[in-house]
């Protein structure tokens, strides 16, 4: 019995053209599980020529099959731009922007200052997440594989952890500066919850993402609770310190908690068997990749239906609706994306044939 290798996969060397008239016959290096050259026979056993493979790695699972697995050499600038996850900021961003333009809308103020303070504060906020996730996630194994994770990138846990919580102390500084100067405690109270959201997200002993629950959090803590706060503080002047809780106010939280969960739900996709590995039972997990693509279709059209209910009803102002409309060719993307690539995995294959 011999192994016969598909070469579809292999960007080096001679491909053959009928792959039922050539034998591979695969030389092992001392380690016995990575191969550095592939030697391509006849149906006479008469050698051909050799070929030169990047590291593939084989895992056996006995006589029946195999699988091989083909190790990218990833540049480590593009680990670092992975690891930053600078389009995670947009979430920083964007409740940010919906709640000093509702504030605009209803005072016409804009405070440029207060403003970049926030923004500042918020990316903080922002950072500390990701560092203390990626600080917990490889506590618990499921970043064992990830390298871009942090901890793993620079090889200190302790210092990737120093590193999240000084951006939590200067971020949480700079939000309560801001509270206080514009003597709003609704506003306070409200970024305390968001921010205990994202603790009780990741942080032990809680940890509620690995029971499913880290959409409902953070459609809380970017939605409801984060717009509406940064509307209270950007609208608050020596004039006006409590603005009304309107419904355009109220329904632009919703729309931004709702595009945020599905943002971090589709971030999910590509960690599946990860997450699963080590107990993580995010709602993608549960629902499987198929059944996740199908939610995440029908929730952006959900998404644009009630923008368009809100629009027409003049929940929300018209120039608003029609510019949130812009975006729905960007919609259409990520849902057909996730539709065709949801199955997608980078696996070299290795097919057992009788000679």
């Amino acid at each position: 019995m011999t192994n016969l290798v598909s070469l579809c996969n292999i960007t080096y060397g001679f491909v053959p053209k009928n792959s039922t008239d050539l034998f591979v016959k695969p030389r092992f290096t001392s380690r016995g599980d990575g191969i550095t050259r592939l030697s391509v026979f006849d149906s006479n056993a008469k050698r051909i020529r050799n070929l030169r493979v990047g590291p593939i790695f084989c895992k056996s699972y006995g006589d029946a099959a195999a699988k091989m697995y083909q190790e990218d050499e990833i540049p480590k600038a593009k680990l670092i731009w992975r690891a930053i996850k600078l389009p995670i900021y947009s979430v920083a961003l964007v409740p940010l922007t919906v709640g000093a333009s509702a504030a605009y809308l209803e005072t016409g103020l804009f405070l440029a200052r207060r403003y970049a303070i926030l923004m500042l504060s918020s990316i903080l906020i922002i950072t500390w997440l990701n560092l203390s996730n990626d600080v917990y996630d490889f506590d618990t194994g499921a970043d064992k594989n990830k390298k871009e994770s942090v901890v793993n990138m620079v090889g200190s846990r302790a210092g990737t952890l120093a590193a999240a919580v000084t951006s939590l102390v200067l971020g949480v500084a700079g939000l309560v500066w801001t509270s206080v100067n514009a003597s709003n405690i609704r506003a306070i109270l409200l970024l305390a919850s968001a921010i205990l959201c994202g603790y009780v997200y990741q942080c032990p002993p809680f940890r509620l993402s690995y029971q499913g629950l880290g959409e409902p959090l953070c459609f809380a803590a970017f939605g409801p609770f984060a717009t509406t706060a940064f509307y209270l503080l950007l609208g608050s002047s020596s004039e006006m310190r409590q603005l009304p809780l309107s419904g355009m106010v109220l329904s632009s939280s919703l729309l931004v908690g709702f595009t945020t969960s599905l943002i971090l739900f589709c971030s999910h996709f590509h960690q599946v068997d990860g997450d699963l590995a080590v107990g993580k039972y995010s709602p993608l997990v549960r629902l499987g990749t198929e059944k996740g693509s199908f939610v995440v279709r029908w929730a952006i059209r959900l998404l644009y239906s009630m923008l368009l209910a809100l629009g027409l009803t003049r929940v929300l102002p018209l120039p608003c609706t029609l510019m949130c409309f812009l975006t729905l060719p960007v919609g259409n993307l990520v849902s057909s994306y996730v539709e065709k690539h949801h199955k997608v995995k980078k696996i070299f294959r290795i097919e057992n044939c009788n000679t």
